[in-house]
């Protein structure tokens, strides 16, 4: 607990012994001082400095006793809030709170908060829940983080430097035991907060201007070829199953993420310029459209499932279940066939982007506006996992002729 204190003075001036002299406030923090005006004056004679008063009971000493009964009262509700919020206490900072200049200091998880309010209303209106649930997630862990590190709640941007998202990023991989390019997205998360902060004025520079945010390469799993072929040839007993893989094996052959194949109806199905069928649907995560002809593979799956009772009554394309069920029913399909691979619904995406298009000599243009990609970056790394592909193919030509 720190030593705090309030005492107020005369300030005396040596060549005018007979003019009122104001009154100041001193405020102590673990004997560090600072000092305030109180706007008013009183002759030294009518000063008790025991009492920190003005003597007697005249009109005008009631006047400023109560003004100082006031100033003390604000000062020690300043210092109790501090100490709620578990920020630094030190007396330069409640004299500025006490002459407002801190009204401008916006505190991180105020920006936070400001940002997020601003993202929820935003749902469906150019941003997906799940942009909105991670930036949440993301300030769970700076408060977490500020309460562990720092013992505090908050913190003032002005306090915001190097250090602090050097020792973030440990605290990620450390105690979190967050892997690289996980702890580089919160802390990317983090960074548009301070910039919102900067681009508002309400922080004079940038503290990520010495920090630069880097993600590992990570490879992307797929299902080649054959392993697509085992999938749509295996028949199930168990309907559970056979849906899933249905579902999967559609993704394999549109690009289609979980939340876009799961909100799919058949008004999202028409014919396009060709005159073939097409899906035409907004991606749910970046709001980009995603634009895929119908193939075969996929066009037997919508048929199989035109009639129904699942989709007719809950006016969906085809039978998806959660998420989670999904991936675990995944898995158990992946035993099933012979697949050695962790199978999660993600790799459908990512096996129509290699298998079955960059493979087949499809440009990377086309893939990137089918999967509705808004970065061609994104892109190039599948591009990378065929161009890979291909090196180890060569090579084991090349063993041949050896």
């Amino acid at each position: 607990m720190d030593s705090f204190s309030i005492l107020f003075f005369l300030r005396k001036s040596k060549s005018s012994q007979s003019k009122p002299s104001p009154i100041y406030g001193r405020i102590t923090v673990n004997g560090k001082r600072a000092e305030i005006s109180t706007q008013r004056s009183i002759a030294s004679q009518r000063w008790d400095s025991r009492s920190g008063r003005v003597k007697g009971n005249r009109e005008d000493a009631r006047e400023i006793n109560t003004h100082l009964d006031n100033i003390q009262l604000r000062l020690n509700r300043i210092h109790s809030k501090l100490l709620e919020l578990n920020q630094d206490v030190n007396a330069g900072f409640i004299k500025d709170t006490f002459n407002g200049k801190d009204k401008n200091k916006k505190t991180l998880i105020e920006v936070f908060d400001y940002h997020n309010k601003q993202l929820e209303s935003q749902i469906g209106k150019g941003y997906a829940l799940g942009t909105y649930t991670r930036f949440e997630t993301t300030k769970k862990h700076v408060l977490d983080f500020l309460k562990t590190e720092y013992k505090k709640e908050d913190v003032v941007l002005q306090d915001l430097d190097y250090s602090f998202i050097a020792r973030l990023d440990n605290y990620f991989k450390v105690i979190r035991n967050c892997n690289h390019n996980t702890a580089q997205k919160y802390i990317r998360n983090l960074r548009k907060i301070v910039n919102m902060a900067v681009l508002n004025d309400w922080l004079p520079k940038d503290p990520f201007a010495r920090y630069k945010v880097r993600f590992n390469e990570v490879k992307r799993d797929y299902l080649n070829k054959e392993e697509l072929a085992q999938l749509e040839q295996k028949e199930f007993e168990i309907e559970r199953l056979d849906q899933v893989r249905d579902v999967f094996v559609f993704c394999c052959y549109t690009g289609l993420s979980y939340t876009d194949v799961a909100k799919l109806t058949p008004r999202n199905i028409s014919k396009g310029l060709d005159g073939d069928l097409w899906i035409f649907i907004d991606r749910t995560k970046t709001g980009s459209p995603s634009n895929v002809p119908v193939l075969p593979k996929a066009q037997e799956i919508i048929d199989k499932y035109l009639d129904s009772p699942t989709t007719l009554n809950q006016d969906k394309l085809l039978p998806v279940i959660s998420n989670q069920k999904m991936n675990a029913y995944l898995k158990e399909i992946a035993t099933v066939c012979g697949i050695s691979k962790n199978i999660t619904f993600h790799i459908a995406r990512h096996t129509f982007a290699t298998t079955v298009t960059l493979s087949n000599g499809v440009s990377i243009e086309s893939v990137s506006s089918m999967l509705g990609h808004k970065n061609m970056k994104t892109t190039q790394i599948y591009a990378k996992v065929v161009q890979e592909k291909v090196s180890n193919d060569m090579k084991k030509l090349k063993s041949l002729f050896d």
